[in-house]
């Protein structure tokens, strides 16, 4: 078959010129997580590493030995901040977690291979710093919205012994991938974002998850909007299928949202991605969750 063209590819993938209450989505975002970030228990701008951008927020968890809810940001690798969606961390701190949000270097000041490496240095920074804030490393789970879940599907399958001696080859115990990401290639043909990521070939297949062998341990599960376009949820169903049911152990299509409300259902404790995540972290529902 014939390649599509540019301005299908745009149609395809671009959330915001796809989403006409776009504005709103953004305004809620800011809005709520105003509000979280002005709740006591956070620790902010902790640095993971020496750049200004490798910085961490943690809302500290009710008690010690908490598990670990490490959220990474989405806004293709090239926008937005770990405060900008801050508001999916109270209702995990609420439930018992200790959630850790990420911030990283942006594209095109950076290649999203050096982004990935940089998260890899901030979960290791989470592992050995995670009792000190009052968390259990032995329970680390990764969430990401968009390219955040791309991230967040990399992680899963990250050699933590190549990162350094002193890691656990399971260090991520499993990932939850929220409209994620995870073959690279078709973005190279959008106009809207291709000159800022800087994908050859090589590089989008190099950081595709879906063409990489499956873990052998960890789960992922993926959220996707029922409105998103048929990309999106082709995405889906192709890291399903490339890493089999015995590591992909949900996959999930909710009604009605589309790419940027989807990561509502994330921070309501009603949903079933909220429970999802409860259910990665080992925190018993409420009852009627």
């Amino acid at each position: 078959m014939p390649r599509p063209s540019p301005a299908w590819f745009d149609a395809q993938y671009n959330a915001r010129a796809r989403i006409p209450g776009h504005p709103a989505i953004l305004k809620h975002w800011a809005d709520a997580s105003a509000r979280a970030l002005a709740r006591p228990g956070w620790a902010l701008d902790l640095a993971y590493g020496d750049d200004a951008s490798e910085r961490l927020d943690i809302l500290l968890p009710p008690r010690s030995g908490a598990p670990v809810l490490v959220y990474i940001h989405g806004g293709y690798w090239r926008a937005l901040d770990k405060r900008d969606q801050a508001f999916v961390a109270p209702p995990f701190a609420d439930a018992g977690a200790m959630v850790v949000q990420l911030n990283y270097a942006l594209c095109p000041a950076v290649g999203i291979a050096h982004i990935a490496l940089q998260l890899a240095r901030a979960l290791a920074w989470v592992w050995r710093h995670a009792a000190a804030h009052g968390g259990d490393r032995e329970r680390i789970v990764v969430a990401g919205h968009s390219a955040g879940g791309h991230l967040a599907t990399m992680l899963l399958a990250c050699d933590w012994r190549a990162v350094a001696a002193d890691l656990p080859a399971d260090l991520v115990k499993s990932a939850l991938s929220i409209s994620g990401l995870y073959e690279l290639e078709p973005l190279r043909h959008a106009p809207f974002l291709a000159a800022d990521i800087g994908l050859s070939a090589a590089s989008a297949r190099r950081l595709s998850p879906s063409a990489w062998p499956a873990p052998s341990r960890g789960s992922l599960v993926t959220v996707v909007g029922g409105d998103e376009s048929e990309e999106f949820l082709r995405q889906a169903a192709l890291i399903a299928k490339a890493w089999g049911s015995a590591v992909v152990v949900g996959s999930d299509t909710v009604p009605g949202r589309n790419h940027m409300d989807v990561l509502h259902e994330l921070a309501d404790p009603r949903s079933r991605t909220h429970r999802r995540g409860l259910d990665m972290l080992g925190i018993p529902r409420t009852p009627g969750g």
